[in-house]
């Protein structure tokens, strides 16, 4: 297939575009114009030079359209996601997420390409029950959210509206090699590795479910190759919860570290916008996709820690990040 990825040049999108190429599909790789020339991670890929890599923008229709020529499909990762960022600069995230997902979906329409689109757990905000289904209320507790939200509405419209082939693809906590420091794992794994002992973060009793990359990828390849994803929510999850603070201490050990965890201002979010429990039920995409997870429960959290810290001590890789600076 001849595959479009937006946001090729981020943390999940550059693995989603290695594992495609590896696969033997033809990938035109969507990434943010810059006047460095930088493709994000892609430039330090082993497959860039196998790759149509078109520079652009989401929020621009004309550019949009012009990169999905051609393309069978369409990985739409492109999006602000930040969540502290989104309070400073909520606007950014309705041009970027909410119309960029329009844009995608309105240049699908008009070309007859099938959208496998990102959504989030953040869409459910707190839990209400446990493990979350795609039943679950939606619940915009940050702008960030409140985005993506919208962007998952105006996607599935389009499915509704013009029949244009969707599917929404909604990952848990995804982590591992690239992942950026504003994320709670590469913080704490990042501050230890750079030689603190005392490892400042927000709270410590919200509870996740982490993704590995690897199945979060996983998840993403088998819903563009499924025909019974389309016009639907899928959760991609690990089926397993997490406090924040056990997070910490799993990430010590592997590491050989003792530490100290100082609850840092600056890092909590505002006490109705935290979200306080996560906890994916992952059936539907077990029985839509016949996917499931290779790095689940807590050995396999472990397991993907283990990678995931091994990627970040190399210290060629470690001197990209700022481990003494809080990255909004």
């Amino acid at each position: 297939m001849k595959i479009l990825i937006t946001g090729a040049d981020g943390f999940i999108g550059s693995h989603l575009t290695e594992e495609l190429v590896r696969q033997g599909h033809d990938v035109r790789a969507f990434v943010l114009y810059n006047s460095f020339n930088s493709w994000g991670w892609l430039d330090e890929s082993p497959i860039r030079d196998e790759l149509d890599v078109f520079a652009g923008d989401i929020r621009d229709p004309h550019g949009v359209k012009q990169a999905m020529k051609g393309c069978d499909a369409v990985y739409h990762l492109a999006a602000l996601i930040a969540i502290p960022f989104s309070y400073h600069s909520p606007d950014t995230y309705v041009d970027t997420n909410v119309k960029g997902t329009l844009n995608v979906v309105q240049a699908a329409r008009d070309l007859g390409t099938k959208v496998i689109h990102t959504s989030t757990s953040e869409v459910y905000g707190t839990a209400r029950f446990v493990p979350i289904t795609e039943e679950h209320p939606l619940q915009g507790q940050s702008p960030y959210s409140a985005s993506k939200i919208g962007a998952d509405q105006i996607a599935m419209s389009f499915y509704l509206s013009f029949q244009t082939p969707v599917s929404i693809v909604r990952p848990f906590n995804t982590y591992g090699p690239r992942q950026s420091a504003r994320a709670v794992i590469p913080t704490i794994i990042t501050q230890i590795a750079s030689g603190q002992r005392r490892i400042k973060l927000g709270s410590l009793h919200p509870t996740r479910d982490f993704n590995y990359v690897k199945d979060t990828v996983a998840g993403f390849i088998a819903a563009g190759r499924s025909e019974r994803s389309v016009g639907e929510v899928i959760n991609i999850g690990s089926n397993y919860e997490v406090s924040i603070g056990e997070t910490a201490r799993i990430i010590a050990e592997a590491m050989g570290a003792e530490i100290e965890i100082e609850t840092d201002d600056l890092r909590l979010r505002p006490e109705k916008s935290e979200v306080e429990r996560l906890w994916a039920d992952n059936s539907k995409a077990r029985e839509l996709l016949g996917w499931a997870p290779e790095y689940g429960g807590k050995e396999g959290f472990k397991l993907g820690i283990a990678e995931t810290a091994e990627w970040f001590t190399n210290p060629q890789q470690l001197a990209k990040y700022k481990a003494g600076v809080y990255n909004i």
